[in-house]
């Protein structure tokens, strides 16, 4: 797998390095297995994050009694355990599996809107298996498709989840190098793929909005981007459909070609929509261990 640019780690990592990659090397069938394992010592054990996953699912599902709360959040530590799994399973899984595992059942959204020559935003969520959207968007496109993502802090760390990401040969973007990534492939058709549901900082730009039943603020990046650029943009949803295989369903959200204003948010309260919309069809498949909400509006 190919390594992280400028990443070197320390020598005493190289039994885990060691450990992991050999885990990822067994059949999945074997690897469900340890997710159960593990599963088990998240809820029971180490009671991962309980406080902030029993939090979220309250106040986005106030109709549920707490019996049903209790059970999602349930469903959720397998989901997760069982997530964790299959991102690991990326070191050792061949592309014709990957394909297998992840079905496009619309591919022509996309075909349509690389056709116009012009950069794709494809406007992911924590919701499914995130990870395997990029993997698998690489083998379905080749070398058009590129991902953005936020690098870890720790070396090893960083260096193996880039190889996880980039094994398949998708191009992985620093954050900080977007915008400079989308002026030198302006003209060309190819889909670059980010993570849009995450809780932005109060430095950064924000629009907030109503999204199951909570004032939520989200980045607005997408926005800016698609005005900027005339670019088409695509919500990904990438739902579950048993154990190990995925559908990953394109909805496109603008086609790069009716006028945006610069300062309109109608693609990131679109894919707010889209993602409500997954996120109560499969509840317990959303990353509800993370602080999705903490932050508030500021009074005006």
């Amino acid at each position: 797998m190919k390594k992280a640019p400028h990443t070197t780690y320390p020598w005493y990592y190289r039994p885990l390095e060691w450990f992991l990659t050999s885990l990822a090397r067994l059949p999945l069938s074997v690897l469900y297995v340890v997710a159960d394992g593990l599963y088990l010592v998240m809820l029971y054990g180490l009671r991962y994050r309980r406080r902030v996953v029993l939090e979220n699912l309250r106040n986005s599902f106030p109709d549920k009694t707490e019996a049903q709360i209790e059970q999602l959040a349930k469903d959720f530590y397998r989901h997760f355990a069982e997530l964790l799994i299959e991102i690991l399973k990326l070191g050792g899984i061949s592309v014709a599996e990957l394909k297998r595992r992840v079905f496009m059942p619309n591919p022509e959204v996309l075909e349509k809107l690389l056709a116009k020559g012009k950069p794709v935003l494809a406007l992911g969520s924590h919701a499914g298996n995130w990870e395997w959207i990029i993997t698998a968007g690489a083998v379905w496109l080749g070398p058009r498709a590129d991902g953005v993502y936020k690098p870890l802090t720790n070396p090893f760390f960083e260096d193996f989840v880039y190889r996880l990401r980039t094994q398949t040969g998708a191009k992985l973007v620093p954050m900080r190098d977007t915008l400079r990534h989308l002026v030198r492939h302006r003209n060309e058709g190819r889909v670059l793929s980010m993570l849009s549901d995450q809780s932005p900082s109060r430095a950064d730009q924000q629009y907030w909005t109503a999204f199951l039943h909570q004032d939520t603020a989200f980045y607005t990046g997408a926005d800016k981007l698609a005005a900027q650029f005339q670019c088409p943009v695509v919500y990904v949803s990438i739902r579950r459909l048993r154990r190990g295989y995925y559908e990953m369903r394109l909805v496109e959200l603008y086609d790069g070609e009716t006028p945006l204003p610069k300062d309109g948010h109608q693609i990131t309260e679109a894919f707010a929509r889209q993602l409500e919309v997954d996120i109560q069809a499969d509840p317990a498949d959303y990353l509800w261990s993370h602080r999705r909400w903490k932050h508030k509006r500021s009074a005006l």
